[in-house]
């Protein structure tokens, strides 16, 4: 099975409700690592890493709009290529 990676940024209100949390559980359900962070601008980045239709699944409930209390206005994603790969998924 090859192994891929996405970033994937996630815009609307996703900070301080849950997000990176639901974020982190939905991966690890699918089988994926990486992480989910807080960033300035108060979007989160996703780096997820795995199989492609784990990958597709994250990335549909992400555009979906992830747990209950967020509200996801955009999803943007492109393929990454990680120098190692994440042995676990995080947040932070």
């Amino acid at each position: 099975m090859t192994q891929q990676c996405i970033k994937a940024w996630v815009h609307g209100q996703v900070q301080g409700v849950g997000f990176r949390y639901s974020t982190q559980m939905q991966a690890q359900q699918l089988g994926l690592t990486g992480y989910a962070r807080n960033l300035d601008d108060g979007s989160v980045e996703v780096l997820a890493c795995g199989a492609s239709e784990a990958l597709e699944q994250l990335v549909a409930w992400l555009k979906a709009g992830g747990p209950r209390s967020a509200r996801v206005d955009r999803v943007l994603t492109e393929p990454h290529h990680a120098g190692e790969m994440p042995q676990r998924f995080t947040t932070g």
